[in-house]
């Protein structure tokens, strides 16, 4: 029950706030599975709270009583550079608060996303000849908060902006961009903050060898919002869903893999032992960085005692809270 609440209050706060005004929220995505143990780097996706879709590749403003829509790119998704999918959708693979379970395992999330394909996404992943779910990374779209911990980081945008993205996405083509080292994920997240807020987040040459990586999108806008308070910045966690599915794991950057992964670090201290050491004052100097420190996860027991309703507003939106611009990232 208490799960059960806390998601529900996740949610509704999410859809409160895209009614109050526009926001562009960043959400970095812990690593989980096989893959995660090899490249711990997470996902990274946008929510934009007044932006929709018609498709999952055609956006438009949203209409009342809508709550925005994630984008990101992905590796492997018919071809597509981007897809945008309804923030309930893709975090718990759910039309309604409702259906959202209090607990999950692996066949019942299988079954929940392939349901919500049938309903919606057959354009972009349509049955085998056998009529059951294709092979491949559609199941990313859907049900995120099964496999993870979601942190997101929150920048107030305005309706102009919304606009020019709108017209932007829409006209420019949408094929596959996407490479692991120079146009990933985290690429299309730190372009698209861009976009909402200019020179916000940028690459770190020392600590991820250029690359662009989840984790150094997010400090990179916890930076910004100390150097401008106007932007409204405040963050959140959306916890993985309790169940019998595997915790994911925390989220590093390029040089922090590394250094603490044995089967990494053991060979280049045995080899380079110089290199080690001046890999490990880099990463004390240019990379540390932890989301959890401006996550503020929501007060779980005033949501037990008072179920969110419209006239709640003002308390699960001040609950979900948020962190100052002023709040240092814990070193």
């Amino acid at each position: 029950m208490r799960t059960r609440l806390l998601a529900l209050l996740v949610v509704f706060v999410l859809a409160v706030i895209s009614h109050a005004r526009a926001d562009a929220v960043f959400l970095l995505e812990e690593p989980y599975g096989h893959m995660g143990s090899w490249n711990p780097t997470g996902h990274a996706a946008v929510y934009l709270t007044d932006v929709c879709a018609d498709t999952p590749t055609h956006l438009r403003a949203c209409r009342d009583g809508e709550a925005g829509v994630v984008i990101s790119r992905y590796r492997a998704i018919e071809g597509y550079d981007w897809v945008a999918i309804p923030i309930l959708p893709y975090l718990y693979a759910v039309d309604t608060i409702q259906e959202i379970p209090d607990s999950v395992d692996a066949t019942q999330v299988a079954a929940m996303r392939d349901a919500y394909r049938r309903r919606h996404l057959l354009a972009i992943a349509p049955s085998d000849s056998d009529d059951h779910a294709p092979k491949g990374e559609w199941y990313e779209l859907i049900g995120s908060a099964y496999d993870r911990t979601i942190y997101g980081f929150r920048i107030s945008s305005r309706a102009d902006q919304d606009e020019a993205f709108i017209a932007g996405y829409n006209a420019r083509s949408n094929r596959r961009h996407y490479s692991l080292l120079a146009d990933n994920c985290a690429d299309f997240a730190r372009n698209v903050m861009n976009f909402y807020a200019p020179g916000a987040v940028h690459r770190n040459i020392l600590a991820d060898a250029g690359i662009t990586t989840p984790k150094q999108v997010a400090r990179s806008l916890v930076k910004y919002a100390k150097r401008h308070p106007e932007m409204s910045f405040t963050a959140f966690v959306i916890p993985q869903v309790p169940g019998e599915i595997h915790r994911s794991k925390r989220v590093d950057g390029v040089l922090e893999a590394v250094l603490k992964t044995k089967r990494y670090l053991l060979p280049l201290a045995i080899l380079h032992p110089v290199v080690t050491v001046g890999l490990a004052a880099t990463y004390l100097t240019e990379g540390r960085f932890d989301p959890r420190r401006n996550a503020v996860r929501l007060d779980i027991a005033t949501a037990l005692q008072s179920p969110p309703t419209v006239a709640d507003t003002p308390s699960p939106v001040a609950g979900l809270a948020a962190v100052s611009a002023d709040s240092e990232p814990r070193r």
